[in-house]
């Protein structure tokens, strides 16, 4: 049986826009400041709490005998992140700036961290159409997301499981057609 642990990935900054809801996953990332490294933290999972007969070593918690980990890893990692990559309205084709941000996450994704795990590549739309139309339109985003990663990079189409969300899950519910409504959301699952 799957245990699914839920990391978003939306591409847009590592803080919340204004009139965006908070993110419910971890940091989200805009494409100027996308960082390998800080996807690869923000999808890893949580490391498990290692337990000895009395002693509890609490994730991350520093050993006298290791060796420092850097900045970047001592920190905890929340399990999931937000990368948005925004489609035109009505559209489910890439633009330069999205298969830019890619090819950060395919880097990501092969990283020895996370190359064991899926990831679902969840499609979404804004609420200007009907539901029926942004179910198929968000699957098209889902599905043009993994035919880039999948014919661009060599990712194993296992690894990616394309799913439409439709408009059921707007990042800013101030504006309904604010271009972060319309995106792909990446989660980490966990075996």
């Amino acid at each position: 049986m799957k245990r699914v642990a839920w990391m978003g990935l939306m591409a847009a900054a590592a803080f919340s826009l204004p009139g965006m809801a908070p993110a419910q996953s971890g940091p989200v990332f805009k494409s100027g400041k996308l960082d390998e490294r800080a996807l690869v933290e923000a999808l890893a999972p949580p490391e498990p709490e290692i337990r000895t007969r009395s002693i509890r070593v609490a994730p991350g918690a520093q050993s006298p005998y290791a060796q420092p980990r850097p900045a970047a890893q001592a920190a905890s990692s929340s399990g999931s992140a937000s990368l948005l990559i925004t489609f035109e309205t009505n559209s489910a084709e890439l633009t330069q700036r999205s298969k830019s941000m890619l090819d950060v996450m395919a880097r990501a994704l092969t990283s020895d961290r996370l190359a064991e795990f899926g990831f679902s590549v969840e499609g979404h739309a804004d609420p200007r159409g009907s539901s029926d139309l942004n179910a198929r339109l968000s699957q098209a985003r889902a599905d043009s997301v993994v035919e880039y990663l999948v014919n661009q990079h060599n990712i194993d189409r296992a690894r990616l499981k394309p799913i439409g969300k439709g408009d059921s899950e707007p990042v800013n519910s101030t504006n309904p057609a604010a271009p972060e409504n319309r995106r792909v959301t990446f989660r980490t699952q966990v075996e």
